[in-house]
């Protein structure tokens, strides 16, 4: 029996997803997030603010280079706090097209340029992560690859919530969120352990029955140790393509039902030469290591007089 794809279905399945990301967000945390990035830009007298005074404005949010947009609950998160209200005007996962108005933003002079750089600096990181991330997916599954594209927890110190939110509205993973996410057993644990064997059953015993076990190797050998003591996942680690795929084949020939992992000097060039049929995961630093963040402005205006910006420069 043939399935024919619906590409307007697939695509308003898949906005619905996006939009529903927002839910993943604890309110609380947002809050918290918002206020504590607003105190870091004014921790004491904002004197700019004399200038301005509390006269009622408005603001115009402006994409100025292409991506997909990402950070939205953020962005209102921080407005929210400074008791302005936001209209968006494309929804979460758009692609942008420079230059495009995003959104606008009223409330109190002083308080819509109190939060002008703060909001848009979130804006501009997220959003930035998710257009390397959706990067990421086109190439791989361009290839016809049907594993996963994830990130890592090579994030910002204070910024992991924003960054592995981008993450997934790129259409990435998160991998694990933090240490909590599954049990990773790594170089240094299996020398601080004794040895592969011993380090594998001391992360069985941790994660009982709700949580899995990934195991860092470096070789064939490591891998294959790693498999037959226990481990979930088998994470190839800086592997070059041509020493990947046969590394790969061997393990899944042995052990078919552990997932293979593919990370260490993965970019987006070079995407293409890790997917492979015995590749289940591949997992980029990059993403929000590198990823550039894309240039929003935010204007305010009177009304009946909208400036329009100028395209970014590359």
């Amino acid at each position: 029996m043939t399935t024919h794809r619906n590409p307007v279905l697939e695509k308003q399945t898949k906005q619905k997803w996006t939009e529903g990301l927002q839910f993943l967000l604890p309110p609380a945390s947002l809050a918290a997030l918002a206020n504590s990035w607003l105190q870091e830009d004014c921790p004491g007298l904002n004197f700019a603010s004399l200038v301005t005074g509390s006269a009622p404005a408005q603001a115009v949010l402006w994409a100025k280079s292409p991506g997909v947009l990402a950070g939205r609950p953020f962005f209102d998160a921080i407005f929210t706090q400074l008791n302005c209200q936001v209209s968006w005007l494309l929804p979460e996962g758009s692609k942008l097209v420079p230059v495009v108005k995003v959104a606008e933003v009223r409330g109190p002079a002083h308080h819509l340029l109190l939060g002008e750089r703060v909001a848009l600096n979130t804006l501009a990181r997220c959003s930035g992560i998710a257009s390397a991330a959706a990067t990421a997916v086109e190439v791989a599954t361009s290839t016809g690859w049907a594993g996963h594209v994830a990130g890592t927890r090579k994030t910002t110190p204070g910024f992991r919530l924003v960054e592995k939110y981008g993450l997934l509205v790129g259409g990435a993973e998160c991998h694990r969120y933090d240490l909590g996410g599954l049990v990773m057993v790594k170089d240094n644990h299996v020398v601080a352990a004794g040895s592969m064997e011993k380090a594998v059953l001391k992360a069985r015993q941790a994660a009982g029955f709700p949580l899995k076990v990934e195991v860092e190797c470096s070789s064939l050998k490591e891998a294959l140790q790693a498999a037959e003591a226990g481990a979930d996942l088998v994470m190839l680690d800086n592997f070059k393509p041509e020493e990947l795929h046969p590394t790969a084949a061997t393990l899944k020939a042995k052990f078919p039902n552990v997932s293979v992992e593919a990370s260490g000097g993965v970019t987006l060039d070079n995407l293409p030469q890790f997917c492979g049929t015995n590749i289940d995961v591949i997992s980029l630093g990059m993403l929000t290591q590198a990823a550039p963040a894309l240039d929003f402005s935010l204007k305010l205006y009177a009304e009946g007089d909208i400036p329009v910006p100028h395209a970014r420069r590359s």
